[in-house]
């Protein structure tokens, strides 16, 4: 499974703006950004993401996932964030 694959995957899944996969073996790390997040609570957000994710996992080719989500606007404000740093 290709950092490609996840992504599209995901994409195919889920309404996001940007989806960003690192894949490294079987780990994967994940930031996906859309509007779906914003009235959603850290667990569902992470839910939502797992979700497509699960045949996956269970068929033992991720064997870990780290995910972060954001908001377009919280997207932004982190990438400026990550530029100052």
């Amino acid at each position: 499974m290709t950092s490609e694959d996840i992504k599209q995957l995901l994409n195919d899944a889920l309404q996001l703006d940007e989806v960003v996969v690192k894949v490294d073996g079987s780990h994967a790390n994940i930031t996906a950004v859309g509007e779906l997040f914003a009235d959603l609570s850290r667990v569902k957000k992470q839910q939502t993401v797992y979700a497509p994710l699960k045949e996956l996992i269970a068929s033992g080719e991720l064997h870990a996932v780290s995910i972060k989500t954001y908001t377009p606007s919280e997207w932004q404000r982190e990438k400026k964030l990550a530029m100052l740093s």
